[in-house]
């Protein structure tokens, strides 16, 4: 992205930032939302794609599981509050959020990973949510501050697609460490990587990496992996954006079998999301090395 762009951008988005107030860039934008006292969490990585349709709940989902298998206390902030599919695929299909003290309980998963999902608090799961940005913004706020989570190693926050209202929001209120890009071998979708990764740069966001979903399908009779959009375009796109290549995931329809059954906890495959794991681990690690002396 070219200088004068990329100012331009920043200029366009500090306007939105104070509402067209003419605050000169650099000043307090909106305050950072506040954590209860019945919450301690001590990382918080986003998952995040240019637009819908690849797969970024699911990678959500797996990274989720894969780092609960490790030993992480594990939370779900589900952001993508008009297409909620976290509760299903980890098996809280019909299961509604409680409350305790005047603050809300995350469901739990049989694998204990916490969730918070707007599907948890609607009467019906297919009652469509028609709120305007605000409003949205307001729920991820509640989330955050009402939600009793306890003490959690990583919580990460399943964004909607795209670079509106709520990744915005997201990322100026919430203590965002990293991004996980999800991305698919098509052409367009490598152009929408990009919004994804210079939203992420000019919020000053960390981008740990690309993991590039649907990327081919194993022949079930030989063996052999096709590449249903052509050759996989994994680290030609990190290379272009200078960030880590991580996973590459296959089509597997075991897979969105136990999506739509609620068992992705019990079928997903031993270390199916290696690289991204080793990440966001890495990222905690370094929180830790930083608590433990006293510079948090």
């Amino acid at each position: 992205m070219a200088q004068t762009d990329e100012e331009k951008i920043r200029q366009e988005m500090d306007e939105v930032m104070h509402g067209g107030s003419g605050k000169a860039q650099g000043q307090a934008g909106p305050a950072a939302f506040q954590q209860n006292d019945a919450s301690k969490i001590h990382n918080v990585i986003g998952v995040i794609s240019g637009k819908g349709g690849v797969g970024k709940s699911l990678v959500c989902g797996m990274l989720a599981v894969e780092l609960a298998r490790q030993g992480k206390r594990v939370g779900i902030l589900d952001a993508d509050v008009t297409g909620p599919s976290i509760p299903k695929m980890l098996g809280l299909g019909g299961v509604r959020a409680m409350a305790q003290n005047n603050l809300i309980l995350p469901a739990i998963t049989e694998g204990g990973i916490e969730v918070m999902s707007a599907n948890l608090v609607l009467e019906h799961e297919t009652d469509p949510v028609i709120w305007r940005g605000p409003v949205i913004s307001g729920v991820i706020k509640q989330f955050w501050e009402e939600c009793a989570w306890g003490e959690l190693d990583v919580l990460l926050v399943d964004m909607p697609p795209g670079t509106g209202d709520v990744p915005l929001t997201v990322f100026q209120s919430l203590p965002v460490e990293g991004v996980v890009v999800v991305s698919s071998p098509q052409d367009l979708v490598q152009m929408v990587v990009g919004k994804a990764f210079n939203m992420a740069k000019l919020m000053n966001v960390p981008v740990l990496g690309l993991v590039e979903n649907m990327a081919y399908f194993t022949c079930p009779n030989c063996g052999e992996k096709i590449w249903p959009y052509g050759p996989s375009r994994l680290e030609e796109t990190a290379k272009a954006y200078d960030i880590d290549a991580l996973d590459e995931l296959p089509i597997d329809p075991k897979l969105a079998a136990a999506c739509d059954a609620g068992t992705l906890e019990r079928e997903l495959p031993q270390d199916a999301l290696p690289k991204a794991a080793a990440a966001v681990k890495a990222v905690c690690g370094l929180s830790d090395a930083k608590r433990a002396a006293g510079l948090e």
